[in-house]
């Protein structure tokens, strides 16, 4: 394994790039409104990959019908230097169950399948022993919602390294007569990619086609989803393919991890796609979901799939069909993550407010769905932010910049934010609740608007003899420009 001391490569990128102009947003009304959001991701993103020392980073935001802003960050690969970029290839690993849901649901639009059909007599094959004399059926329904008693794998030990040994379908098959469920059927919720993999062999057998064809000609190609595979393409690896990378060692560095493709496990944990088409595949949601009828889908089904068919007697765990359900600010949110051999991704989709974040990263280690909830933060205050009365007029650009804040913390970004100048400490895990937002009172001079509205203590910046802002004083006590 080669290995990958991450720091020194990585702050090359940071102090020269953090505080770079935001991509050229789209002409219409609401891009230009949330001209200082995306700034504040694209800062705050750069920054966060730096300091937990990702190789890299893409990511992508979906509004209704398009996709608004996305970005790359850092390397798809460290020693070939090939930067990640929003068309960089990731493995999406168990994403790709919810292409094998939908499928799922489209031979049940057709009528080839009931979502209360045994599993046991769909697939011929299936022998899998029922420890429970009283437990309910394995059906199609079950396995959509991880509520079907079954063990979360298959019995090959696929997720261990250096070589990770994915089974081909047949060796799931063998080795399935051994396996025994672990709870009665519709009483826990188990995660299970094993449950998965069979809804996989269940498109095959229904449909009459092999599971990657079926995909590809009723969900990939009419969606244009032209970079979503149902492997990883190994002619590309290294290069528009990212390299996968380990979690981070004691050392600070990363081993590079081989290529894998997930064979008789691809329908749960296979597929590979970019930010920009698993943002495309979000706003075919929205737009299902707003111009009813059927594409790819029925919209009513969509619907149904979105919908909470499974809440675990905890009451903290709920799944639909295929897809992650869970509440945030009071609304429905749905989606998925996936973590593999050197990746990790998430799709967070808000079907009410249709917005819908991607994350793609080449390492583990490291959470995606926290960069994706702190890009959602970020726009939501901009959102309240922008029915404020602005300052008055300053060149608010003068003081933008990172600031030293060494020992007590990694740097300052200072920013324009609507009107008000922005002061946030990185890193930050929540960078919107992080953000401190300073009002303009003239002559280099701030005041901390406070929670309540209320203006705090001042905050001054220092300029040099040619005009140029060198300084941050708060506190009696000052933080240096960054270069």
């Amino acid at each position: 394994m080669k290995k990958y001391t991450v720091p020194v490569f990585f702050l090359l990128f940071t102090i020269t790039a953090a505080l770079r102009a935001s991509p050229e947003p789209a002409p219409d009304k609401e891009q230009k409104d949330l001209s200082p959001a995306w700034r504040a991701i694209d800062i705050w993103l750069e920054a966060q990959r730096d300091y937990d020392k990702l190789p890299g980073l893409s990511a992508a935001i979906a509004r209704d019908q398009k996709t608004i802003w996305s970005r790359g960050y850092g390397m798809a690969d460290l020693e070939k230097e090939v930067r990640a970029e929003p068309a960089t290839i990731y493995s999406i690993c168990s994403i790709s169950k919810l292409f094998t849901s939908i499928a799922i649901m489209q031979l049940h639009d057709a009528g080839k399948l009931s979502l209360e059909d045994r599993v046991a007599d769909l697939l011929p094959w299936f022998d899998l022993q029922q420890q429970w004399k009283d437990s309910g059926p394995i059906t199609v329904r079950t396995l959509l919602t991880h509520s079907s008693g079954l063990p979360r794998e298959a019995d090959y030990p696929y997720w261990t390294g250096p070589d990770f040994p994915f089974p081909s379908p047949e060796q799931v098959k063998k080795k399935l007569g051994g396996q025994t469920t672990l709870y009665p059927a519709s009483t826990y919720f188990q995660y299970s990619n094993l449950g998965l993999t069979l809804l996989g062999e269940i498109v095959a057998e229904v449909s009459g086609k092999p599971y990657d064809q079926y995909i590809e000609e009723n969900i990939l190609k009419p969606l244009r989803l032209t970079d979503t595979r149902t492997n990883l393409p190994e002619s590309l690896w290294r290069g528009k393919l990212a390299t996968g990378y380990s979690a981070l060692k004691r050392d600070g560095s990363r081993d590079m991890l081989p290529l894998f493709q997930a064979k008789g496990i691809k329908p749960a944990a296979g597929f590979s796609s970019t930010a920009e088409n698993l943002a495309r595949f979000a706003s075919w949601q929205f737009r299902l979901l707003e111009n009813g009828g059927k594409e790819i889908l029925k919209s009513s089904t969509l619907r149904e799939m979105h919908r909470v068919h499974w809440m675990d007697p905890d009451w903290k765990t709920s799944w639909g069909l295929g897809f992650s359900v869970y509440e945030v600010d009071g609304r429905t949110f749905v989606g998925h993550g996936g973590s593999c051999p050197g990746y990790r991704s998430t799709l967070m989709i808000d079907p009410q407010k249709k917005w819908a974040f991607v994350v793609m990263i080449n390492a583990q280690g490291v959470n995606p769905g926290g960069y994706a909830e702190g890009m959602r933060e970020i726009l939501k205050k901009a959102e309240n932010a922008k029915a404020e009365a602005a300052d008055k007029k300053a060149d608010l650009e003068a003081y933008a910049g990172t600031y030293e804040a060494q020992p007590w913390w990694g740097e300052t970004a200072v920013f324009p934010w609507y009107g008000k100048l922005a002061v946030l400490g990185l890193p930050s895990q929540n960078p919107a609740r992080g953000m401190t937002l300073l009002k303009y009172m003239g002559d280099d001079r701030f005041r901390r608007i406070r929670s309540d509205d209320t203006l705090g203590e001042e905050v001054l910046f220092e300029r040099d003899e040619e005009g140029k802002v060198i300084r941050m004083w708060q506190h009696s006590n000052y933080k240096n420009r960054l270069k």
